[in-house]
């Protein structure tokens, strides 16, 4: 593991829906759609696995220890590389207002304030500040070519947009059990939906390249169309996580992050070799996380590398967990000096495998008005 050598554009071929997947939680107790779109990386790797089962690109047990997905990401159909990422949370950009989180000196009086040599630059004296604390952000994703630039530019480059998706209610038959008609009494419900408009489509990035064509995605098996895009190391995404642009003292999170162990979810990873000693973060409220893992290592067994893929058999749930959500920053107190690729795979929570391979907690280092410099210039 050490690039993304693909990008995997999806473009839904009518409603898509969300995961069944979800858990209960009070923002989400009917199980809406909207609280699952879009579909996460999990979703991909399955396809990924599912299908490898025919086209035969890898042996299965490469693909289960090597296959790396990130995501979900978007972009406009005929610039699928130009793809768009979320806007890092120290940055808040509205219509017509932008502001940023900066770190401000304290006050030698405040109390907690951290002693250190007054000429070595040192995280406890400082704190987050911001001018406009009553503007609220109403633009969520900004073009990956434009990452880490200051929000007044992103305004001024038009780099920065909304999701493109739209979130529907329709009718849906109810269907006998027996029968495919229709049944006589309550015959039918509302369902929430999830539409793309024809000119965009999802984007996630990956190690390992799958046959475009038409894929049934999902709980449900909606058809989308699924083509691979070469990724050159001159790529941005690629550069900004090239080791020679490791990430120093602030990075921020473009995919939800998931640390901690099998039982507990953690802002950050509870692991020795993470500095977590004075952590300043910028976040949101966790967003729930949970996957299907496919069959028990009996099953796979029973059924041989060789059988049928059959659709209707989904496999098992993952455990629920909570995940940090994309955009969120972190900022240490010394240079971390490692790229996402380096994080070691136990700051991630594994369950067949550890989260490192399905993206989670993807991330990109960054300047923050305040702090030490934080990036070099990108390596070509």
């Amino acid at each position: 593991m050490s690039k993304f050598q693909y990008l995997i554009t999806v473009s839904p071929l009518g409603f898509m829906y969300g995961s069944a997947g979800a858990f209960l939680s009070p923002e989400n107790l009917v199980g809406r759609s909207s609280s699952k779109f879009p579909p996460d990386s999990a979703a991909i790797a399955g396809l990924f696995l599912n299908a490898n089962r025919e086209q035969k690109f890898a042996s299965h047990q490469e693909l289960r220890d090597k296959l790396v997905i990130s995501g979900p990401f978007w972009a406009k159909q005929d610039t699928p590389k130009q793809f768009y990422v979320p806007i890092p949370w120290h940055q808040v950009i509205a219509e017509k207002e932008d502001d940023e989180w900066v770190f401000v000196k304290k006050k030698s009086d405040e109390p907690g304030i951290v002693q250190a040599d007054d000429d070595k630059w040192c995280l406890g004296q400082h704190q987050w500040e911001r001018q406009n604390k009553d503007l609220k952000p109403e633009y969520s994703w900004q073009s990956i070519d434009a990452w880490n630039l200051p929000a007044e530019e992103l305004r001024e480059r038009k780099a920065i947009a909304k999701a493109p998706w739209e979130f529907v209610s329709f009718l849906h038959p109810k269907i006998k059990a027996q029968e495919r008609h229709v049944v006589e009494k309550n015959g039918l419900f509302l369902e929430s939906a999830v539409q793309i408009p024809e000119d965009y489509c999802l984007v996630y990035l990956s190690n390992y390249e799958i046959h475009s064509g038409w894929y049934r995605l999902g709980g449900e098996g909606h058809l989308v169309e699924i083509e691979s895009h070469p990724l050159s190391e001159k790529h941005k995404i690629n550069r900004l996580l090239n080791p020679k642009n490791k990430i120093q003292q602030a990075f921020a999170l473009i995919t939800p992050g998931v640390w901690g162990s099998n039982k507990l979810s953690y802002r950050y990873p509870h692991h020795p070799s993470f500095p977590r000693q004075g952590l300043k973060m910028l976040t949101d409220k966790p967003v729930p996380y949970r996957y299907r893992i496919g069959h028990s290592r009996k099953e796979e067994e029973i059924e041989g590398e060789g059988s049928r893929y059959d659709a209707k058999k989904t496999g098992r749930l993952s455990r629920g967990r909570y995940a940090v959500p994309a955009g969120s920053v972190y900022v240490v107190k010394h240079p971390l000096e490692l790229t996402w690729w380096d994080f070691p795979d136990e700051w991630f929570p594994k369950e067949g495998f550890h989260l490192k391979h399905l993206g989670c907690g993807l991330c990109l280092p960054i300047d923050i008005q305040g702090l030490p410099q934080c990036t070099a210039k990108l390596t070509e």
